[in-house]
Formats: C-alpha cells, structure tokens, sequence
C-alpha cells in the first residue's frame, strides 16, 4: 500500500468527469487500497479517484463508526434520493474550508463491490452525504460549487 498526493482546488483534474471502471483487476484493486490509506492519513470520511489524479469511477468511504464499515465502490450512481438536509462539509482537497451543503437526507446507490460483485447500498444522513459528495467528485463538481453563499468559511490551524 502506498499513500497517494492529493490533488487541491486549483487541479484541473478535480472538474473533470471520471471514465467508468471496466474490469477490476490488481491495479484498480490497489488503487483501492491506496485510496483508502490515503484517506486515513488525512482523516478523511472519503475519497474519491480524481482526488488522488485517477479519472476512474471509485470512491472509498470510511465513517469510523462502531461497525467499521468501510466501502470501495466501483461506477457508483446514484439511483434515489429522498428528503433534504443542511449540512457542514469539508473536503481534503480544499484543506481547512468548509460551508453549508444541501444535500438528500437519504439515498440508494448502486454499485459494483471490489470483487465485481452489484451491490445496492441504502444511506441515510451521514453516509447520504458522503456518497453524494465523492460521487460529485466523480462528475467533476467540487463541494465549494454548492456552498450556500456567504457560508465558506477559511479555518486556520491552531498548531503554530
């Protein structure tokens, strides 16, 4: 496994749409894995291709939660949406800004697993909003393109 550089806000690739997955191979499953190490270094809750220089169709996702659920989704898309919430979002290409999101309260995503395997995934709140920000990725829309105005904020670390 290797940690991969992150790409920032002023990367062209970032807005551009992500080519499907044809076949996952060990490539593409190491790319997963990097991915998601990456996304733990940064204390992520996701990842997505183009945030690591990849225009392929795969997110990681992690929420840290008691289940330790994690997922690498491949060609994810979006199928249904339901409800709408406000949320606070960041993004670890646009290190330390963050706004208000609007995005669907609950969501069903299909997908292909890291075997192959079609799987359908139903999210609510947090994981909604995760799956919809990575899969904007995905289609080259950053977060800061959906703040509400007047809500992105800069926060400057306090470590100096």
């Amino acid at each position: 496994m290797a940690i991969r550089n992150l790409r920032y806000e002023e990367d062209e690739i970032l807005r551009k749409k992500s080519r499907e997955i044809e076949v996952i191979d060990d490539k593409i499953k190491q790319l997963a894995q990097d991915m998601m190490e990456t996304m733990h270094k940064w204390d992520g809750v996701g990842l997505a291709g183009p945030q690591v220089g990849v225009l392929k169709r795969i997110i990681v996702i992690d929420l840290y939660d008691e289940d330790k659920t994690q997922y690498t989704l491949i060609n994810p898309v979006i199928i249904k949406e339901k409800g709408t919430q406000e949320v606070d979002e960041g993004c670890l290409s646009f290190p330390n800004q963050y706004g208000k999101v609007t995005r669907p309260k609950e969501v069903i995503v299909e997908a292909l697993d890291i075997n192959g395997k079609k799987i359908k995934i139903k999210a609510k709140v947090l994981l909604a909003q995760a799956l919809c920000h990575e899969i904007d990725h995905l289609n080259g829309i950053v977060f800061t393109e959906k703040v509400h105005p007047g809500t992105l904020e800069t926060v400057v670390p306090n470590d100096k």
